[in-house]
């Protein structure tokens, strides 16, 4: 990898970042027809931007910058393929999804790049050995027991930063069930009925009042979060996190990866929620904006359970599929634990109560 002063990577100013992801947000409420026919001559000007955000993103001066409007702007044009529109809409643009898959391949590409090498190749070659040694990986890993959980939320968070939690947490937990009806695709047998019957709880079983996106919105009604407050909260890693799981889900050739992903983020949410609500009783906040957290202590571990014996193992019996699994599993566990060192930082600096104010792609 280049050094961040090397003549070979590209440099781009935030004022240009934040200009590209503009220009691109812009064609979202256009029909893809017209932004494919307006831009025709553009193409090769768009992708070396795009191009040289994602070098600099990996290593050049501003990285940091680089990276967090990488992940804005894959963010903002997920949006086309996570929400119903009621204007017209880019997707299914040509040029757009060049785009996308530029941003999606160098967001995988950096993941891999936290991947110990050799790791994946050291896998066993039976399903439940292989899930044994998978889960061990995770075990041992820093976002396993994450601090962030266990001393800050449990013991010293206060009610704005259960309010900042909440929303950074809205891009994983706010759509889970979109990632399940995204992934089911193609599936068959246990698979199928395991991701359904999965789906239907987070449907509250046919109890509009008790799905789970609905008792998750609960919680901004105790907080006063509106829709405004949301991006402006949210880092890059809040930012990475979202769009890696909406990335796994929408593609078939990932669903190994889907799998592994999805299931290590149930797996780990009971030991994480029991925290939240214990920190939500500590503070003595309502009791309705709760429910969802408590309900997925349980439920989640059941889904686990489920998910690793009738998902998993049915599928690791080729060295494709156990590799997809574990790199998920994986990029999971690695950027859950980027995502929560950087907030555990921010929360323990009061750094993340300035998030709202702050306008991240203004020229300057």
């Amino acid at each position: 990898m280049p050094s961040s002063d090397s003549p070979n990577v590209p440099t781009i100013r935030r004022t240009e970042a934040a200009a590209l992801v503009e220009e691109v947000t812009s064609w979202l409420t256009v029909d893809a027809d017209e932004i494919d026919a307006k831009f025709l001559g553009e193409r090769a000007r768009v992708v070396e931007a795009v191009t040289d955000l994602n070098a600099a993103a990996v290593s050049g001066p501003d990285r940091d910058d680089a990276h967090y409007h990488q992940q804005l702007l894959l963010s903002r044009i997920y949006q086309t393929v996570m929400q119903i529109p009621s204007q017209p809409s880019a997707e299914g643009s040509v040029l757009l999804h060049e785009v996308t898959r530029l941003l999606e391949n160098a967001t995988l590409a950096a993941e891999d790049a936290h991947l110990e090498p050799g790791l994946l190749e050291s896998a066993p070659v039976e399903p439940k050995q292989f899930l044994s040694w998978l889960k061990g990986l995770v075990r041992k890993h820093r976002a396993f027991k994450h601090p962030y959980y266990t001393d800050f939320i449990n013991q010293e968070a206060r009610e704005t930063d259960l309010r900042t939690y909440v929303i950074q947490e809205s891009l994983i937990d706010g759509r889970f069930d979109d990632f399940l009806a995204m992934m089911q695709i193609g599936t068959a047998g246990a698979s199928k009925m395991e991701i359904a019957g999965n789906y239907w709880d987070e449907m509250g079983n046919g109890d509009p009042e008790a799905v789970h996106t609905h008792l998750f919105n609960k919680i901004y009604e105790v907080f006063d979060v509106r829709s405004e407050d949301l991006e402006a909260a949210m880092t890059t890693t809040d930012l990475h996190s979202g769009n890696l799981a909406v990335l796994l889900c929408r593609y078939r050739h990932l669903y190994p990866e889907a799998v592994g992903f999805l299931g290590m983020t149930e797996w780990l949410a009971p030991d994480r929620f029991r925290n939240v609500v214990k920190a939500w009783e500590r503070l003595g906040l309502p009791e309705v904006g709760i429910t969802y957290h408590r309900l997925h202590i349980t439920i989640d571990s059941q889904h686990a359970a489920g998910w690793f014996h009738n998902v998993v193992i049915p599928i690791a019996d080729t060295a494709y599929m156990r590799r997809g699994i574990a790199r998920g599993a994986l990029w999971r566990a690695n950027s859950s634990a980027r995502h929560l060192d950087e907030r555990l930082d921010l929360a323990r600096t009061g750094a993340d109560r300035d998030l709202v104010e702050r306008t991240p792609v203004a020229a300057g």
